[in-house]
């Protein structure tokens, strides 16, 4: 009886590690959205960024046109360019997630601004948004958050390449 109380638990472990891996996946249609996440801000930061990975598996492009969330007044797409020796963030009407591909939002790149904060984004404690698209409609996901200087997910996937510029990329709102 023992042994079999045993095998239950170890059975009810990795089932709740299974759920847990999967709660960064979220999908709508045929997106699927990875790892959500963002990094803390400092005290007074009125602005945030959201970064993820979408993946769509379908034969139409979709796209990303913003959001909302409830830490925040807006919720916008965002990419940066360089302009001569300037990095420059230009807000986008929307963002193509072409068909049977994918596009990384990550530092440094395209990215999601939380604009108009209304609390401080704290390291360890997720919050909510909705993401729209245009053919998928809304989509409910949780980021989870990292510290001030984080360059990925922790234990996720991520290019920590391009994150040199996120620190000071706000600034320019």
């Amino acid at each position: 009886m023992r042994s079999f109380l045993k095998s239950v638990l170890v059975a009810l472990s990795l089932i709740a590690t299974a759920v847990v891996a999967q709660a960064q996946d979220y999908k709508a249609g045929n997106l699927t959205i990875d790892h959500p996440w963002s990094r803390a801000t400092p005290g007074g930061a009125k602005v945030g960024a959201g970064y993820l990975v979408i993946e769509n598996k379908g034969d139409e492009a979709d796209r990303l046109t913003g959001g909302s969330s409830p830490i925040a007044k807006s919720v916008e797409v965002h990419s940066m360019v360089m302009e001569g020796d300037m990095m420059k963030m230009r807000k986008l009407d929307s963002l193509e997630i072409p068909a049977g591909g994918s596009v990384a939002l990550k530092p440094g790149g395209n990215h999601i601004m939380f604009l108009g904060l209304e609390e401080p984004i704290e390291e360890g404690k997720p919050f909510a948004a909705t993401l729209t698209f245009e053919k998928a409609g809304e989509v409910e996901v949780e980021f989870k958050v990292e510290g001030i200087g984080a360059k990925a997910p922790s234990g996720g996937k991520g290019d920590s390449d391009d994150a040199g510029m996120d620190g000071m990329e706000h600034h320019h709102h």
